[in-house]
């Protein structure tokens, strides 16, 4: 097992994350450019798009909010809290900055993903699907890649992911608790899989539903909670910044190794908690029924903003206010639970243990929906999919019995595999995002409120879901990605 993380660690994980901040910073600006910075300047747009009712008159539809809380509830979990912590001990306070940066400029990125998502997305008999292997085998012609990333996403996020999880639940409840030992893990790791197995077999409405009631009341209990931690210290938050700033940038390191540190730790566990350029929240965002594809592509920048300059800066503000030793051992849950003990008292470890177990499940249940939309890319035949949630479900259990070091390891490997699949796909097909944002533009500034119609880009071919009188994308019907190139 040492001789596996080893390779894992140190043969795949720095080789190819000397590569892959780099592609998505490239990526984010390329994009950013082309939209004019549509990820600023259109955060009004944002808010209003995510509280759009559905557009169809699908029973089965799914609106705006309830996509966005798919997305947040893979988004929104350990790598906010988890992940954070372990930047900070490996990256230093500069880690948060690049942070920031990744998900601005990959703000851009994300929209236009989730944008090529809601293009070229089907409807079946649960309601709409897409994600990056629809509009790679649509827009990019290039099903050998969509068939890659299928793959790719389903062990990503059916299996790693997962198992990354059921790991921060356990390793937080030892701090809490002292569950420590294999036979505590295993019981842990027994009841989790259990709560999976309920709610993964009940279907994506399901799944939308607990989401739609676990990741907001967690999410904002713990941003209040990092609130109150800022106002108990105010007089500190200016020397907090100019400490993230100054380490992150060099003003406050001898060296480059301290910047470069930052830099990579920052970026990769961004990316983790964020995902932008990832392909991952494409699959919930061609869910929605919303009456333009501009429009997902803006509520999941929103997603991106509030994933990681919302939830992440709470984490990393407790931890760092609490004035805490950096390199000395990577730290993960334990460092976040102390910090805001050491703020609130003892209970704060508790909280923090309760928080994670809740955000934590939701990215289960947010993760596998991603991955099952992908395996139904493939077939929609009962016994596969019944053999895929099991195979999740033993995963979720397995997570707790691995080391720290060996599932966020393979997490990133498979987090830079996604990415770089991803990109082959967007960065051609970039331009039709232009054109959807174009459109959209467009009519906003003619006072409507925009609404997307296949003829209105007839240039654009395979595009099956916008056209009203299609009985193929009416309530109940059968639209099959898979004819398309028989």
């Amino acid at each position: 097992m040492d001789a596996i993380e080893s390779f894992i660690v140190d043969t795949i994980n720095n080789n190819v994350w000397k590569v892959i901040p780099f592609l998505l910073i490239g990526a984010g600006i390329y994009f950013g450019i082309r939209t004019l910075v549509v990820q600023i300047r259109m955060i009004p747009d944002m808010f209003r798009a995510v509280t759009e009712k559905p557009h169809t008159k699908g029973t089965k539809d799914i609106s705006a909010f309830q996509a966005f809380s798919i997305s947040a509830a893979s988004r929104v979990g350990t790598g906010n809290i988890v992940g954070v912590a372990i930047a900070l001990t490996l990256g230093g306070p500069g880690a948060v900055f690049w942070m920031w940066i990744i998900a601005i400029v990959g703000g851009a990125t994300a929209f236009v993903e989730s944008t090529l998502a809601q293009l070229w997305k089907a409807r079946d008999k649960d309601g709409y699907v897409g994600g990056p292997a629809y509009y790679m085998t649509r827009g990019l012609r290039a099903r050998w890649l969509a068939v890659i990333f299928g793959i790719a996403i389903t062990i990503t996020y059916g299996f790693v992911y997962n198992a990354v999880q059921t790991n921060s639940i356990v390793d937080a409840m030892n701090t809490s608790f002292g569950f420590d030992g294999v036979a505590p893990k295993a019981i842990i790791g027994a009841i989790i899989a259990a709560i999976t197995a309920v709610v993964i077999f009940g279907g994506v409405h399901r799944i939308a539903r607990a989401t739609q009631l676990i990741v907001p009341f967690m999410a904002i209990a713990y941003i209040l909670l990092g609130i109150v931690v800022l106002a108990m210290n105010i007089d500190q938050v200016p020397d907090m910044f100019g400490l993230i700033v100054g380490h992150a940038l060099g003003f406050k390191e001898v060296g480059g190794a301290a910047v470069g540190a930052a830099f990579m730790n920052g970026m990769r566990r961004g990316l983790f908690s964020n995902e932008a350029g990832q392909g991952s929240a494409p699959n919930a965002a061609a869910t929605a029924a919303v009456s333009h594809p501009a429009k997902q592509g803006l509520v999941q920048t929103l997603g991106v903003y509030f994933d990681t300059l919302v939830v992440c800066s709470i984490t990393a503000f407790i931890i760092l206010l609490s004035d805490p030793a950096f390199g000395e051992g990577v730290e993960t849950a334990n460092l976040t639970q102390n910090a805001l003990a050491a703020q609130v008292g003892d209970w704060g470890i508790h909280f923090i243990t309760f928080i994670l177990f809740f955000l934590a499940f939701s990215s289960v249940l947010g993760n596998y929906y991603l991955a099952q939309a992908n395996v139904e890319y493939f077939t929609k035949n009962p016994k596969v999919l019944t053999i895929f949630r099991l195979l999740v479900v033993a995963c979720v259990f397995g997570g707790s019995l691995g080391t720290v070091q060996l599932v966020w390891s393979l997490a990133d490997t498979f987090a830079a595999t996604m990415v770089i699949i991803n990109l082959i796909a967007i960065i051609p097909l970039g331009g039709v995002a232009i054109k959807l944002l174009k459109d959209y533009s467009t009519q906003k500034a003619q006072g409507k409120d925009p609404v997307f119609h296949r003829d209105s880009l007839p240039e654009l071919k395979n595009v099956e879901c916008w056209d009203g009188t299609d009985p193929e994308c009416q309530p109940g019907g059968h639209a099959r990605l898979e004819n398309i190139y028989r």
